[in-house]
């Protein structure tokens, strides 16, 4: 059988090999296109992104199959402009834009559901004021972020002060890449308040509260599809995540009440031939859901773990996509009942003196099974200057782990912790 081409946007290692085990994966040859580095790290310049992908799909020498992404912003917009370029099976930009644009998507949201916060824009010129409406706790990020980068929890004036001025030094990273998205590629129909807001604004919303949970889905010629739903867990009195396990423990009431919001709001958005993942706020003594934020993608931070329970990581829902074909995702076939992805964090800077060696990893995944790790900061590197961390902790390692019970999950993870060695210099 031929082998067909597709370039994958970003392609990292730990991706590539979970790419290597989605069905029909041995009649499929994986290409780079551009690196991680640059879709993920420091400045984004996405007029010379656009065109040096441009350039090294024109340069290849071969029928291209499918060009698709697992990253966010820019990959996010970069996939659906690519793909019409070359002609290739691809999500709707103005659908992708709806849901990146924090703003837009709410304006979207309330259209057909009340499961949101009330929210409210925020110009960061002059000396922005809390919006009138709303009330203290709320949360101010700006209208186009990721990785809850540049998000802060606010209880009074004083720190709504302090979180503009830390948007503002921070905001023009993504936003102004996004702006020009806005500006000078999107050949879609604006809403008058979206484009006045622009990319360089804030948003803010009500706190919500409860357990954080997702849902994972794709849109395929119209139809939403909604595959699973997964608990998203904090660290005790943080808003960082602690792991993302599936599938959810949540009363099932509460799961199917977030699977019908999510196919409500997919359908009222317009998005179309692309995975999403939505995020929720919990309160499963009431039933009550509201909706986070949605993503126009599915997130790779939740493949292995699909495979752990169904058998197939859900990387295999975007190539099918792209390739123009509907998904078939299986259920329940996998070789565990739960599988999670841990978020190992540090509470405080530093500078990173010594991380586990590639020897040391391998002999923890030995010894405990159905683990997998993977090591985020480089030694010598300082915490604080690695990307897409969240306001307030950073990332150490990722730890995948499938499991039996939430119990043995929960075992399993403490095994690693303990046996992972990093040092680091006080700063």
């Amino acid at each position: 059988m031929t082998e067909t081409d597709i370039f994958v946007l970003g392609l990292d290692d730990a991706n590539l090999r979970t790419l290597g085990r989605v069905p029909g994966a041995e009649n499929y040859r994986y290409h780079g296109l551009l690196t991680q580095a640059d879709v993920q790290e420091g400045d984004i310049p996405i007029a010379d992104l656009i065109d040096k992908a441009v350039a090294e799909l024109d340069a290849f020498d071969g029928e291209i199959g499918a060009v698709v992404g697992y990253w966010d912003f820019p990959v996010t917009t970069m996939v659906p402009i690519l793909g019409r370029r070359f002609g290739l099976p691809t999500p709707n930009l103005e659908g992708v834009l709806k849901c990146e644009h924090k703003y837009w998507s709410r304006l979207e949201q309330q259209k057909v559901t009340d499961a949101i916060p009330n929210f409210a824009l925020v110009d960061l010129d002059g000396e922005p004021e809390p919006p009138d409406g709303l009330t203290f706790p709320m949360w101010l990020k700006p209208v186009k972020s990721f990785s809850s980068e540049l998000a802060f929890h606010v209880k009074d004036e004083q720190q709504f002060r302090e979180a503009v001025e830390e948007i503002r030094a921070g905001i023009d990273r993504v936003g102004k890449p996004f702006q020009y998205i806005l500006d000078q590629i999107a050949d879609v129909d604006i809403p008058p308040e979206v484009a006045n807001a622009g990319a360089l604004a804030a948003l803010a919303e009500e706190e919500m509260t409860g357990q954080q949970a997702a849902t994972e889905g794709y849109i395929h010629n119209g139809e939403v599809v909604v595959y699973g739903a997964l608990d998203s867990l904090n660290y005790p009195d943080s808003s960082s995540f602690q792991r993302h396990q599936y599938p959810s423990q949540l009363p099932e009431p509460v799961v199917t009440e977030m699977l019908d919001v999510s196919k409500k709001v997919m359908e009222q958005i317009g998005l179309d031939n692309s995975t999403f993942s939505i995020e929720f706020f919990c309160r499963p003594d009431t039933g009550e859901v509201k909706l986070l934020e949605i993503n126009p993608r599915h997130s790779q931070s939740h493949a292995e773990v699909f495979e752990d329970v169904d058998g197939v990581p859900d990387h295999y829902n975007m190539i099918e996509l792209g390739l123009g074909r509907r998904p078939r995702m299986p259920r329940d076939k996998g070789e565990y009942a739960i599988a999670a992805k841990w978020y190992y964090r540090r509470f405080a800077d530093g500078i990173v003196t010594l991380v586990p060696t590639d020897d040391e990893i391998a002999q923890i995944e030995r010894d405990i099974p159905g683990v997998d790790i993977d090591i985020v900061p480089a030694e010598g590197q300082r915490l604080s200057d690695m990307d897409a961390q969240d306001s307030y902790s950073f990332e150490l390692a990722f730890v995948y782990v499938g499991a039996d019970s939430e119990d043995e999950l929960t075992d399993k993870y403490r095994r690693v912790t303990e046996a992972l060695r990093f040092e680091f210099q006080e700063v």
